[in-house]
Order: structure tokens, then sequence, then C-alpha cells
């Protein structure tokens, strides 16, 4: 895998990195080749079902991404409604971005695919937050800088513990095994043939507590530009330094390796420390401050290594003792601020929101304004049409607006495992809806979304009324009955709720019950046995006015559970409702009126039908007596 991802021929050798940021180097003949990180362990990428989405990610050494492979997912448009060889063309679609000009890898990247917005987008953040996080932490791109200004006082323990003073020892009985046939032969112990210690000391938290203020202003004032301040300190049999850099001026046993720069310190950049502060630091046998170069880059990792020579009857004999250092993160300067994957896709589609926005005004306004409408029949019919209309042509086939009670379990699951709003943010029209829907179940009920912006409701009506228009006949499914058949679709919210926690995939797979992705987000472009089915809920719907919404939605189902909360209750009812009259109930979209007259928000769409019946002379029985008594009188 690792040779696909890196596009290179022949074998390869894989090193695991646990320290830092996680991930592998791949070394091919001796050098490295490239670096490899997954999405799940630098960036945390979740997807819309609540589950990782994993996406293995490859760098150059010249910080280009040269591949990735998604790994796994959960995702519920990438499981059934787009194929594997689409998401793995998008994958593969951001092979060459460069990560050394950072103004052009967001324009450059490939865009998030439509009918999976969310999902790629994940794809897309995840792969780009990786790849950029991977190329500092291996030293190919530079960070922000280090903060020069932060300060908090620390001991020794505590620098040594969040990692701004790093440690490696050797002991003699490692080094005499590995200086075997040495002169002067390095004898076997316990004690220290090397404890060396480094430490970037530019920041005040380090370099205060461990110099003092008055030596760490001394030190960092005398810094050129682009320099950095590194401590090496050492104890035990071997020094670092040595004694041959006071002749030659280079420091020859020291090297500082980064991204295949080595550098030797030399006499010019050397300060000589004899104490250090905390009263907890560890009795030391040489301190040397060290002015790093501007090619070495503090906020990136490197290596500190120490050579230890011994002369043989031959050659001399070498052991290398390598130290790595990663500058703490509470030590760099933030990252520019740049604009986040929510932010740059609801910029493009800001029409596409203005268009909902306006939908969902529309909406408010005709729900506030019930009663004058309700008391107008043909504007209510007119009005409510045309919404349904536009909800299932511009809501739903144009920009994809359908909810899903696979949202309903991710959003639960994300609440259990760590909420992100960006996540959620992904898709503005879905957000939109869930955010308008949310504060309608406080406001009115469940109502809102399943009978005004529903598309696949929506498509139910309408074709139902067309089926009034021309005579065919309506099956009045008796009461009892109608109530027993309501447990179905609870039923399955439970269980795709609980399937989930065991399994997302087999929870997905069971919410295709729902037929939204068919009819709306793949268009009915889709395997015949899923048509079929579409077809069936469709011809069912002809007789029973919106049989899928009374008896097998899921998702009316989880919206019905929070609309027990709702604050009003804007439908009027009246004491001869069910007793003296029962046309309401006979005439309700879903039968969600009992005998009593009374109103079922659990079931109820709030298409107002009931209200319009109530307040119109022409219909209401009501008020036909009312006007034949005021007539006689």
């Amino acid at each position: 895998m690792a040779e696909v991802l890196l596009a290179i021929e022949g074998p390869a050798t894989l090193q695991r990195i646990e320290n830092g940021v996680p991930g592998w180097t791949v070394y091919q003949g001796g050098t490295i080749a490239g670096h490899i990180a997954s999405s799940w362990e630098v960036a945390g990428s979740v997807g819309y079902s609540g589950q990782p989405l994993e996406v293995l990610v490859a760098l150059s050494p010249a910080a280009v991404i040269t591949g990735a492979q998604l790994i796994r997912h959960n995702e519920p448009v990438l499981t059934l409604g787009i194929s594997d060889e689409d998401i793995a063309r998008y994958v593969s679609g951001f092979a060459g971005l460069d990560l050394t000009a950072p103004e052009s890898i967001a324009p450059n990247a490939p865009d998030v695919i439509s009918r999976a917005t969310v999902s790629t987008g994940v794809i897309r953040d995840g792969i780009l937050r990786t790849a950029r996080t991977l190329a500092i932490a291996r030293g190919l791109i530079r960070s922000a800088g280090v903060d020069r200004i932060s300060f908090a006082p620390l001991g020794w323990a505590g620098l040594q513990q969040m990692g701004a003073v790093t440690q490696t020892q050797v002991s003699m009985t490692a080094a005499a095994a590995a200086l075997t046939g040495a002169k002067v032969p390095v004898e076997p112990g316990d004690g220290d043939f090397l404890r060396l210690y480094a430490a970037i000391i530019d920041t005040p938290t380090a370099g205060q507590n461990l110099l003092g203020q008055q030596q760490f202003t001394s030190v960092v004032g005398g810094l050129g530009a682009g320099q950095a301040a590194l401590m090496v300190a050492s104890s035990g049999l071997q020094s670092h330094r040595g004694t041959a850099w006071k002749r030659s001026g280079v420091f020859d046993r020291l090297t500082i390796e980064q991204g295949g720069t080595r550098w030797q310190p030399g006499a010019d950049s050397y300060t000589m420390i004899t104490r250090l502060m905390p009263k907890d630091a560890p009795a030391m046998k040489e301190i040397s401050l060290f002015a790093l170069p501007p090619t070495i880059d503090p906020t990136a990792p490197f290596t500190v290594e120490v050579t230890a020579t011994r002369p043989t009857t031959g050659a001399d004999i070498q052991m290398t003792i390598t130290l790595p250092y990663t500058l703490p993160g509470a030590f760099r300067l933030a990252e520019p601020e740049t604009a986040p994957l929510w932010h740059d896709i609801w910029m493009k589609k800001r029409v596409e929101a203005a268009i909902v926005v306006a939908m969902l005004t529309c909406l408010t306004l005709i729900l506030f304004a019930q009663d004058a409408i309700t008391r107008r029949p043909k504007l209510w019919r007119r009005l409510r049409l045309g919404f349904l209309l536009t909800t299932f042509l511009v809501l739903g086939m144009g920009l994809n607006g359908q909810l899903s009670v696979v949202q309903v379990v991710a959003f639960l699951h994300s609440l259990l495992t760590g909420f992100r709003w960006e996540t959620f943010l992904t898709d503005p029209v879905i957000f939109l809806l869930w955010g308008f829907t949310a504060l309608g179940l406080l406001f009115w009920g469940r109502g809102v979304y399943c009978g005004w912006l529903c598309p696949f409701g929506a498509l139910q009506e309408l074709t139902n009324a067309a089926a009034q228009r021309f005579g065919i006949r309506q099956i009045a499914v008796p009461q009892g009955l109608h109530e027993r058949l309501w447990v179905i679709k609870y039923t399955l919210f439970v269980v795709i709720l609980a399937m989930s926690f065991y399994s997302m995939h087999d929870a997905i797979l069971l919410a295709e019950v729902e037929p939204f992705k068919t009819a709306i987000s793949m268009r009915f472009i889709r395997a015949w046995p899923f048509v079929l089915f579409v077809l069936l809920l469709l011809g069912a719907g002809l007789f029973i006015e919106r049989f899928f919404c009374r008896y097998l939605c899921p998702l009316g189902a989880g919206l019905a559970i929070p609309a027990k909360l709702k604050i009003f209750d804007w439908l009027r009812r009246r004491p001869q409702c069910g007793r003296e009259c029962r046309l309401c109930e006979t005439k309700c979209t879903v039968g969600a009126i009992d005998p009593l007259g009374r109103i079922n928000p659990n079931e109820c769409v709030l298409c107002l039908r009931c209200q319009v019946i109530m307040t119109d002379p022409k219909q209401c029985p009501v008020l036909k007596r009312r006007a034949r008594t005021t007539e006689g009188v």
C-alpha cells in the first residue's frame, strides 16, 4: 500500500512513529521516501454517521500529497448512494497538491460531491488537515513560529512533563557492548555513559525557568534573525562537546539533524552555562547553549545526535546517541486563521441557503397567519399545494433537502462521542432544515417538517390529490387497525437506533425502509428493487393518503418523541367536535383525529385542513346548524 500511495517502485520499509504526530515514515534504499498518516489519528475525522471516517494520506519529502486512500467509514450516502469508484476517484484527486504553497491548497483541492456534501466534506477537510499537520511535524514545512511571550512558572519536573525538556540515557553496559574492541574499554556497569537533555529555550516558560530572567534575556537578545536557542546538557562519562572544538572551532561530537539537513554547531554559536535555576534539576556535568541557524526550524521535530568515538587497533569505532525533540504545542504560535471547511461551503452555497431561508420565512408567516388563511379555503388550498410543490421540486429534487432518520441517529451518537458543530454545518440546506425543525418542534410539533418541508411527504400528498381529482376512491382504515399500525414506525425507529450501537452499517441498511434516498437524493436513478419499493409506497398512497407517513416513517416517529415538549397549541377545537360532528376526523390527512375529536400531536402533520373545515360555514356542520337557527329566528 505504501508503494501505491507514494507512487514508488520496489520494496519499501515502514517505521511507525508514535510520539508527537503519529504515522509512518517510509524508507527505500536507506533514504526517506515519504510519510503516511491516518486522518482519524491526526485530525479525528468523524462523519455524519458519528463514526470514524479514516483516510490514509501520503506525503513526499517535498511536502506534496502523493496519494490518499479511504480505509473505513459508516456514511449512509457512501454506503448506498455513491459507488466505490466515485469515492476512489474523489479521494485520489488530492494527489499532487503542494503544501509548500498553502494559499493554493484549498482552491485546488477537489470540491465536495453533491448528494454527499457532508461525507465528502469531512473527507476533504480530514485529508487537508492531516497533510498539513504531518508536513509540519516531519519538518517538511514551517509552522507559524515559537511563542516568545507567554510565561508560566514551572520546575524541572513540570518542564519535563510537558515535553519542554527531553532526555535519553545510555548505560555503561550498553556503551561497553557498542564499543567492544576499543583500546581503552568501557567498563560495564549501572552508571550513566551519557544522560543527555535538550530543550528549545526561546519561549519564556522554558528559558526563564531554566536560566533565570537575566541570563535568559541576555541569551535571547543575542540571537540573530531566524535563529533559535537550543540547550544541550549532559552528565555521565561521555561529554557531548569534548575539547577538540577549542582547536577546530566545530563541535564535531554534536549534530542537529532535521529532514535531511545536518548541522554541527560552531564556537561562534556556543554559550557555556554553569548551572540551571530549577531546584529540582539534576546535577549536570556540562550545559551548553547553541544558536540554531535559520535552516533549522525550532517548531518542527529534529534530532540531537552525540557521537562517541573510541580508537581501536584498526579504524576507530563509533556509537551515536540520538535524542528526538519536538517543541510542545503550548510553545507554538497559533496557525494563521483560515476559514473552516463549512464556511467555504456556505459561501459557495449562499444562493441555496437563501432559497431555504426564504421558504422557511414563508412557512413561518403561513403558520402565524393560519387563522386568516384558514378562513379562506381557496387561499389555503392554493398555498398548501403551491408550497408542497415547491418543497418537492425545489427543496427536494433541486437542493436535496431531505432529512433522514440516519441524521437523527448520527446526532444522538455525536452527543455521546463528542459533538462537533463543523460536521453538521457542512451542508447548509440540511443544517437550516434541522435548525428550523428543532425550533418548530417546540412551537408546533413534528408537523412543521413532516407536513410542509418533507419532499417525499409532499410527493405523497400531491400524488394523492391528483388521484382524488381523477376519482380514485379512498380507503378508510378502521380506527382500531389504524392506531395499531402506528406501532410499526415507532418500532422501526427504536430498532434502527438500538442497532446503531451494535453496527452503524447494519442500522443504515435497515434505514433503507425510508425511500428518501431513492426518490429524492438519487432521483429514482437506482437499482430496480429500490425503485419498485418507492413505487409501491406511492401506489398505496393513492388510496390511503400519506400511507408511508402514517405507518412506516421512522423519521416521523423520531420527531414525534421530542414533539411532546411543544409549548403552544395552535389548533382549535370545539366542544361539539367528536360528539356532534366527526367531519374533521374523516378528512384528516393522516388520521390524527380520534373519534372524540381530539388531535394526536404525535401524528398531526399540521396541514390545517381541520382548521379550514371548522371555520368554513359551507363545510362545518356546527356552523351550518347555527346559520339555520339564526335564519329561523
